[in-house]
């Protein structure tokens, strides 16, 4: 069975204005590729199991159980993050069809950045802006976890990690400034492409 990629940088670790080059190798260069590890671990060891005709699981605990519960947190963790280290890198600007939609959406691009920096303070984990393939519109989800919060169907265009290790080395527990740092940054010709791309697929 294929095996995920670590991803580089697609661009250098210290050229984001607010989040220093420390944050980005310890969070890209070990956090995220720990996902990607993991998450082919887990790969590993769930293959046999399934082919096995043996497989056993109990809700309170089975290997089975703590494997894909592992498979969904792991997973949505390399997910998360490619698109998170994907997105920034820009000058910040807002552009594109996008932005247009944001701001017919939200009343302007100010309040779309106000409502989903809120979601980005309320959540623990990640604020993501998705495709909404159902309702065929942009949608902002809080994440608690990794696996928690978003909804079957959804594409992730936009997504914010907002856990400790994304900016505590560089504003301790400012989480305001460390999301002001990520606007900052953002590529929005990139973010521009995710959205058309999401928007292409059809669930009917």
């Amino acid at each position: 069975m294929p095996k995920k990629q670590f991803k580089e940088l697609p661009y250098g670790a210290g050229l984001l204005k607010g989040i220093s080059e420390k944050t980005i190798e310890i969070h890209h260069g070990k956090l995220y590729k720990g996902y990607v590890d993991k998450s082919n671990d887990i790969k590993d060891k769930l293959g046999p199991i399934a082919k096995s005709g043996k497989a056993e699981g109990n809700q309170i605990y089975s290997e089975l159980r703590s494997l894909k519960n592992g498979e969904s947190f792991a997973n949505n963790g390399v997910y998360l993050h490619e698109n998170y280290f994907a997105v920034m890198g820009g000058d910040g600007v807002p552009r594109g069809e996008i932005a247009t939609k944001l701001a017919e959406k939200y009343g302007s691009f100010d309040n779309f950045k106000n409502y989903f920096s809120a979601c980005g303070m309320s959540a623990r984990g990640w604020a993501v802006l998705a495709w909404d393939m159902h309702e065929k519109e942009l949608r902002i989800f809080t994440c608690d976890a990794q696996n928690h919060g978003g909804i079957w169907g959804a594409v992730p265009v936009l997504c914010m990690d907002v856990y400790e290790h994304s900016y505590f080395i560089d504003t301790g527990s400012d989480r305001a400034t460390y999301i002001k740092a990520f606007f900052d940054n953002l590529n929005w010709d990139k973010i521009e492409e995710l959205y058309q791309r999401a928007r292409k697929f059809e669930l009917e």
